[in-house]
């Protein structure tokens, strides 16, 4: 069966085919998306300068159209900008255009913004936003208006010391979404790093930097720094519950993070990308405590037993024999691991069988995320590439600070292939780039992807949708369970095969996707779906025959309804 897919993926990475390129670039001109990143760049070299910016994909006035958030860098201890910086709401417009609705959104805070979570906090059925940032972080409750109000003095929610990428789940499965913010090292603006503490100085072995007043501080020379989770007590107000669920107890140096289920006890887990250390592996027990296993489980480090620089993470059932597998880039010569999750909460590193390893070696992977571009059935990869040091390009190790994105098609869940040749001439050029959020624009049932630049612009990827393979777009609507619906477990279908997926939180790097799911299958008709949303639910809906190439929503308890 997984034969059949191989013609495809030759056409696919053949380029100049007759199908014309997978995605296609949006231009600024075309979509009224003009805004560009501040990275507040100077010559003291202050490491947060390196990282953002965040995006996300949401419906933030429930039109049922996904609009797009980036974030800014804004005053800091180590950052007054000369006029304040905005950040970015554009409103989707449902024909290929955005407006800019920042100021009239009211989304308006002042901070060196890194991270962005979307989330419907309170369970109105509107969209709310977390925006993390260094030493500072802002709550915008959605006032249902097409406004937002800055609720953080009330929350609860504490400032964090370099707040990075966070996850609205439910950890405790009482029906409300808590909060996980990742903490990224404890760094301060005295922190002066000479050249052997920077990317690429003495210290890697054989490099060598010009000499200038200051040099990026390589993170494995600063001091790690405990992560949050807030449980959610209702009412807009928030508890830290870092010290009695254990997330307390072990300092990291967090980037990027996904909700998951990697064991199928029904509560979500967390895959935490650390720089320079051991990834976080926190495994969910009963809602009572996080035990860390990163090390115990295989994803801990490489195969060959050595910390790498993670920062992007996500979470997919790669080669669909019903678990999670986890997936994280890493810095230049390090490659991305692909973890596949072999059961009894264990996993091995396939990146080498998977051809991701030859792909990823020489590219610092930042955003990312599984997705089927094509609608075949199968979690293909996307990946943001760019070197965190502005002045790699003048050492002699061969790496570059702006690299291009890579596109890598599943081939039946054996082999990754790379087909950016074929993506569009987006992928044939090079980029500082940073986050990644993937989400249907146009609402045609293929993924799209919006990327970041480290002080530069956001790029607007439309699917082309040049494989004409079916589809089922989902809009799951919880009513007891948590408002994303996040750790329900959807199951369908194809033929008399069955296949399930876990709905997720969280992924990439400082990035919100578009909640909605998109089943591909092929050329196909679904046979029949079934939602099983989590506790304190663990209802069942089932959905016989579905119309195929639509959005419908799934409503807990009540069926569904088309979109």
């Amino acid at each position: 069966m997984r034969l059949a897919y191989w013609p495809l993926l030759l056409l696919l990475a053949t380029r100049g085919s007759d199908i014309g390129p997978l995605f296609r670039e949006v231009p600024p001109s075309a979509s009224g998306i003009t805004w560009t990143h501040e990275n507040a760049r100077s010559n003291n070299r202050y490491l947060p300068e390196t990282s953002g910016p965040g995006v996300a994909i949401f419906d933030y006035n429930n039109d049922g159209w996904m609009d797009i958030l980036v974030v800014n860098s804004g005053t800091s201890s180590f950052y007054t900008p000369k006029a304040k910086l905005d950040h970015a709401l554009y409103r989707n417009n449902g024909d290929g255009t955005f407006t800019d609705v920042t100021k009239q959104a009211g989304i308006t805070a002042d901070l060196f913004g890194q991270g962005v979570a979307i989330g419907d906090y309170d369970g109105d059925g509107w969209q709310d936003i977390l925006i993390t940032g260094y030493g500072k972080l802002v709550l915008y409750h959605n006032n249902r208006n097409g406004t937002f109000s800055d609720v953080t003095a009330a929350s609860g929610l504490r400032a964090p010391k370099w707040g990075t990428s966070a996850v609205w789940f439910d950890y405790d499965n009482d029906g409300k979404l808590d909060v996980f913010i990742g903490e990224f090292a404890d760094y301060s603006k005295e922190r002066v790093c000479t050249q052997n503490e920077s990317y690429g100085g003495d210290e890697e072995g054989k490099g060598s930097l010009p000499k200038v007043q200051s040099y990026y501080c390589h993170p494995k020379f600063l001091p790690p720094w405990p992560s949050h989770l807030y449980r959610n007590l209702g009412d807009g107000k928030f508890q830290d519950v870092s010290q009695p669920t254990g997330i307390q107890s072990r300092a990291g140096k967090a980037w990027g993070v996904v909700a998951t289920d990697i064991n199928g006890d029904g509560y979500m887990d967390l895959f935490v990308a650390n720089d320079t250390m051991v990834n976080y592996l926190w495994v969910n027990r009963h809602g009572e405590k996080f035990e860390e296993a990163g090390l115990e489980s295989g994803v801990g480090y490489s195969a060959d037993g050595m910390p790498r620089s993670g920062m992007g993470v996500d979470a997919a059932d790669f080669d669909r024999d019903g678990r999670v597998d986890l997936v994280v880039a890493n810095i230049n010569g390090q490659t991305t691991s692909l973890y596949r999750n072999i059961g009894n909460e264990m996993f091995e590193d396939v990146n080498m069988k998977t051809g991701l390893a030859p792909a990823t070696r020489m590219y610092s992977g930042w955003g990312l995320g599984f997705f089927d571009y094509d609608n075949d059935g199968w979690p293909d990869l996307i990946l943001s590439n760019g070197h965190p040091n502005d002045l790699i390009d003048q050492s002699n190790l061969g790496f570059a600070y702006r690299e291009p994105i890579l596109l890598l098609h599943n081939a039946g869940g054996e082999k990754f292939d790379n087909v950016s040749e074929a993506a569009g001439d987006t992928f044939r050029k090079d980029y500082p780039a940073r986050g990644l959020a993937i989400g249907d624009l146009n609402n045609d049932g293929y993924a799209d992807v919006v990327f970041t630049e480290n002080g530069g612009p956001p790029h607007v990827l439309l699917n082309n949708a040049v494989a004409k393979n079916q589809w089922l777009g989902l809009q799951l609507a919880a009513k007891t369970t948590n408002p994303s619906a996040a750790g329900a477990r959807i199951r369908w279908s194809i033929g008399g095969k069955v296949f399930s997926r876990v709905k997720n939180a969280g992924g990439s790097f400082l990035s919100s996707n578009d909640p909605r799911e998109i089943i591909g299958a092929g050329k196909a008709q679904i046979d029949w779906l079934e939602v099983q949303w989590p506790a304190p639910s663990h209802r069942v809906d089932r959905i016989t025959a579905p119309q195929m190439d639509r959005y419908m929503t799934v409503t807990e308890g009540a069926g569904t309804s088309p979109n």
